[in-house]
């Protein structure tokens, strides 16, 4: 009898203990809202190979699934994460005007020629300066980064004047772009991305604003035949990556360690390439059928001059967070710098 209970007690510490273990070990699954078609470059090439990046670098304890269908519009998805709506978000911080003043600094124009070098000085002066702002506290940020250099696209029209744009209305994406092409006279029509091709094929606006990627995604070129090419880029649209708060506090330190080795920056990074895969595969669509027109050095200073307001006007705003915006600024660029030269 004794050596019954001595067996039966020891079959019950081990079964807690392998309890125990298949516990800690045990896989989460992070529900990653997605806003976006699923063959969008943004999903393919950005948020897939992420979710494959955590899951590798948790040896498998943790997986991201990107949901199918959408929960709501892309303006929404910020506060899906802060309320648990879902684990994992993205999306563009321009569509809640006026809620993330920090990003004006990495939408400027003339910041650079590619979305990696842009997305990892900018993610190098958010962890350092702009976070302090506290605009994101409710949630945790696994990324920010912007997409590839914006260029003007219209139909019929010259743009190697003086004012090229002035009096056509042009779809935006919100944020700080929608101001730009007021400064340089023309009229924004804000919209999301997924409704250009709406906005255009029925005539609400002549042109649009938008990376080379996205105007060959959308399907865009039939209905294009001209393009302002300007030097760094007229504009840059922030995006965000961010986590529910308690779902990260829940996640053991060994896996908070290793999502974080694949985030960040490494993250910014895998974004600003895919993004520039994409531009350049954009572009290379375009041959023969969109001419692009790049800006003279003389456009460039007449941007430059109506923009400066703007530009001074969108910084203001950032440094009433309490950030030192020149000194993030100088910084975020010398970053930039080093970032086009692979460091």
């Amino acid at each position: 009898m004794r050596l019954s209970r001595t067996i039966a007690a020891l079959a019950l510490t081990a079964s807690c203990a392998l309890f125990g273990a298949t516990a800690a070990l045990a896989d989460t699954t992070l529900n990653m809202a997605n806003w976006l078609p699923p063959t969008h470059p943004l999903v393919t090439d950005v948020m897939k190979p992420y979710a494959e990046a955590v899951k590798k670098a948790t040896e498998g304890r943790v997986t991201i699934n990107i949901m199918q269908a959408p929960l709501g519009p892309p303006a929404a998805h910020f506060d899906f994460a802060v309320n648990g709506v879902a684990d994992i978000t993205y999306g563009v911080q321009g569509y809640n005007p006026g809620r993330f003043k920090t990003t004006n600094i990495a939408e400027i124009p003339f910041l650079g020629d590619t979305a990696e070098s842009v997305s990892v000085g900018y993610w190098r002066v958010f962890d350092k300066d702009l976070r302090k702002a506290g605009e994101y506290d409710k949630v945790h940020v696994l990324g920010v980064f912007t997409h590839g250099p914006g260029q003007i696209f219209m139909k019929g029209r010259d743009v190697t004047g003086a004012e090229p744009v002035k009096g056509a209305k042009l779809r935006v994406g919100g944020g700080i772009v929608a101001d730009l092409v007021k400064a340089m006279g023309g009229v924004p029509v804000e919209g999301p991305s997924s409704k250009t091709y709406e906005i255009l094929s029925s005539g609400v606006a002549d042109g649009i604003t938008f990376p080379f990627e996205s105007v060959a995604f959308f399907k865009l070129i039939p209905m294009l035949d001209t393009a302002l090419v300007v030097p760094g880029g007229l504009y840059n649209t922030s995006f965000y990556v961010v986590m529910n708060e308690a779902k990260w506090k829940a996640l053991s330190d060994a896996d908070k360690k290793a999502i974080d080795s694949v985030s960040g920056e490494a993250l910014a990074r895998l974004a600003g390439k895919a993004w520039d895969k994409a531009d350049n595969a954009g572009k290379a669509a375009m041959d023969g059928k969109i001419k692009l027109v790049s800006a003279t050095p003389e456009q460039v200073t007449a941007i430059e001059t109506a923009l400066k307001p703007i530009v001074d006007a969108k910084l203001a705003e950032t440094a009433s967070t309490g950030v030192d915006v020149q000194a993030a600024l100088s910084f975020m660029k010398g970053e930039i710098a080093k970032a086009a030269k692979g460091q």
